[in-house]
């Protein structure tokens, strides 16, 4: 991670910089992988959901929004998301353990950061005090809201166990890898805003964007949870 990446005579001012924040990330995420680090050395990768992106809500972002599109597939964040799992996994060989199992072992690819992160406008803040996540209550509202975006109650066993694989319906949860953020592991997390502008605190915001985003991209969260179990990620 100490290579300094090759300069250019070609003035910036001429010639755009085909580097993005989304793939500064995906790269070092690769050389991470690829040279065997892996563990919180990723966890630079927190730092782009922490800072405003700058491609977020573009115009053609604000079409998809109009024309219901939102969710539809984006190769770098899902390359993101990839390269996170990857990570993950490389971790859990050195430590001599298999990635499979995940949902039972404590050591989970994500951790609790101190405030919510911030991205797009959204400052970083404070958690309420006295206000805990609550795992079952966050089960009890997603399963209530199950209706509201025409699922039935055959597709709550999928969605708990990706949500409990992706967050131990933690509205707190960051991915230590990606910096994937909330009970659904949006990324960044400031995508949830189109669901609220709490969405850094409120799990039923954070629920509400989920349930949109599995509905949008795979139809229902049993198909969310069959992709989840093939790549590693949905």
């Amino acid at each position: 991670m100490s290579e300094r990446p090759p300069t250019e005579d070609v003035p910036t001012a001429r010639r755009p910089s085909r580097f993005t924040p989304k793939r500064i990330v995906i790269t070092a995420l690769s050389l991470v992988i690829v040279g065997g680090g892996g563990g919180f050395v990723a966890f630079r990768a927190i730092e782009n959901a922490n800072t405003p992106v700058e491609e977020a809500f573009t115009a053609e972002d604000m079409g998809r929004i109009a024309s219901g599109k939102l969710f539809e597939p984006d190769p770098e964040t899902d390359a993101l998301k990839a390269a996170a799992e990857q990570a993950y996994r490389a971790d859990q060989l050195e430590k001599g353990r298999s990635a499979a199992g995940k949902g039972d072992d404590p050591d989970f690819d994500w951790i609790i950061p101190k405030q919510a992160p911030s991205g797009d406008g959204f400052p970083p803040v404070n958690f309420p005090p006295g206000s805990d996540p609550s795992p079952g209550s966050n089960k009890a509202t997603a399963k209530a809201m199950l209706g509201q975006f025409g699922f039935g109650e055959d597709q709550w066993g999928c969605l708990e166990r990706l949500w409990t694989k992706e967050s131990g319906w933690n509205e707190r949860a960051m991915n230590r890898y990606s910096g994937a953020y909330g009970i659904p592991q949006s990324l960044p997390g400031s995508k949830m805003a189109s669901a609220g502008a709490d969405w850094q605190t409120n799990a039923a915001t954070q629920i509400k964007w989920g349930l949109g985003y599995i509905k949008g991209r795979y139809g229902t969260p049993c198909a969310a949870w069959g992709h989840s179990q093939r790549v590693g990620w949905y």
